[in-house]
């Protein structure tokens, strides 16, 4: 059954949190593939394992640690996830909003989500970071997504608004932070496709042409139900490959994302870390 979860467990699951931490967090940040560096600016964080949080998505791929980490950074208590479930791993939708609902219910309204994606404008390079102007969400088109199922109004609207996924004031904040530390900084749509498989040629085509610029597996969900729960959001990306046309250009691999993601990581923690200092 889909939404088979109810505010009663998101606050149970909030209530083992808290009993482990000095503070609630204001802000979560979410991981993506190989992007754990992120996290080494938490001071004294507690670390609590995923899988000692009932139903929480434990991932099962390298480069997703599986703990949540509550610290001190910038001056704000923040909840760094340090990976991600996925669709394709076999969880369902409203299994990977969970992390989400949870953080909501210990007070966050602030979520900074963060992925390793692909880069499909001819123009990216691998190691660019791409600030998350929109989203396509062709996995939800299929009927697939976290809000399935009966609504329950104390977690939002039965029909959230989705023209401003990506809040604004956060962006400008990004923008100013990437400015001030003379961090390269582009801007895109991104595209959330089920995976676990790389691209077809045939796909980067058909995903130029709709007009995307950065193709991953994971965000859309978190993102969706953070609207839902009326949170602010900002997203990242981290380009950690660029679109293959042909066999020529070799295959594309795990271990290169994770190669490229630490790379990024020091960049993508600086810039975290400036839109924390101004909130």
């Amino acid at each position: 059954m889909e939404n088979r979860f109810a505010p009663a467990l998101y606050q149970a699951i909030a209530a083992l949190i808290r009993e482990q931490i000095a503070a609630p967090p204001e802000v979560a940040v979410i991981l993506g593939s190989g992007l754990g560096t992120v996290a080494s600016r938490l001071e004294q964080p507690v670390t609590i394992p995923y899988r000692s949080l009932p139903f929480w998505p434990v991932p099962t791929i390298e480069g997703h640690r599986g703990d949540l980490l509550v610290g001190r950074w910038a001056g704000k208590m923040v909840a760094v996830h340090c990976g991600r479930g996925h669709h394709y791993e076999g969880y369902s939708m409203d299994e990977l909003a969970l992390p989400v609902r949870v953080m909501h219910a210990l007070g966050v309204r602030t979520l900074i989500v963060t992925n390793a994606a692909g880069g499909i404008d001819p123009t990216y390079h691998a190691g660019d970071l791409m600030l998350i102007t929109d989203h396509v969400n062709l996995v939800g088109m299929a009927g697939l997504s976290p809000l399935r199922g009966p609504n329950d109004p104390r977690l939002g609207p039965r029909f959230p608004d989705m023209t401003q996924a990506y809040d604004p004031h956060l962006a400008n904040l990004a923008r100013r932070a990437a400015r001030d530390r003379a961090i390269v900084l582009r801007e895109g749509v991104y595209i959330m496709l089920g995976g676990p498989t790389f691209e077809t040629p045939a796909d980067i085509r058909f995903l130029r042409l709709i007009g995307v610029d950065a193709v991953g597996m994971s965000t859309v969900p978190e993102v969706i139900a953070a609207c839902h729960l009326g949170m602010a959001v900002l997203g990242i990306s981290g380009i950690t490959n660029v679109a293959r046309l042909s066999g020529a250009e070799g295959p594309a691999t795990h271990e290169e994302v994770l190669t490229m993601g630490a790379e990024i990581g020091p960049r993508l923690r600086d810039l975290i870390g400036g839109v924390l200092e101004q909130l």
